[in-house]
């Protein structure tokens, strides 16, 4: 590879680094704007294997509203990411897959109000897979998100 290519590939990382990590600022902070602003126009999420809906991001993005309206203490962390970029014979390509560990500590809002500590009582991990696309425009957008849930744990000791 030539310095061209190494730099152009590590700035691919970086930019797709910053679409994961948007993604995760936006479900925590409920800015469900800038959660479609990270999709292509036809990506979709898929929440099925956390008893959640699959669909458009649009749509996904409205029900995640009411759903976590519920945890309105939420941390989300995305971790052990494993990127392949598509390549065209050594030159980074408009595709990427990645697929990274979850940990999601958050506290149940509980008759609508806090019990007076902002401790986590639910906890959910497991692994992201994430589809990515190069825009025309050169930016890196989410073309598919399919959260795979692996265990969740309830109740004052969990964490």
């Amino acid at each position: 590879m030539t310095q061209r290519v190494e730099l152009a590939t590590v700035m691919d990382r970086l930019a797709i680094d910053a679409v994961i990590t948007g993604y995760a600022v936006a479900v925590d902070d409920g800015d469900w704007t800038a959660y479609q602003a990270l999709f292509t126009p036809d990506g979709r999420a898929d929440y099925r294997s956390a008893g959640g809906i699959e669909g458009p991001a649009e749509e996904v993005a409205g029900w995640l509203a009411k759903m976590l309206r519920l945890f309105p203490v939420r941390q989300h962390l995305i971790v052990n990411r494993r990127l392949r970029l598509e390549d065209l014979n050594g030159y980074t390509g408009d595709r990427a897959d990645l697929q990274a560990d979850y940990l999601n500590p958050m506290r149940l809002e509980q008759s609508g109000r806090l019990d007076g500590t902002s401790a986590p009582n639910f906890v959910t991990g497991g692994r992201y897979s994430f589809e990515l696309l190069r825009s025309d425009e050169g930016a890196w957008n989410v073309r598919r998100v399919t959260v795979h849930e692996k265990w969740r744990r309830t109740g004052a000791h969990a964490v």
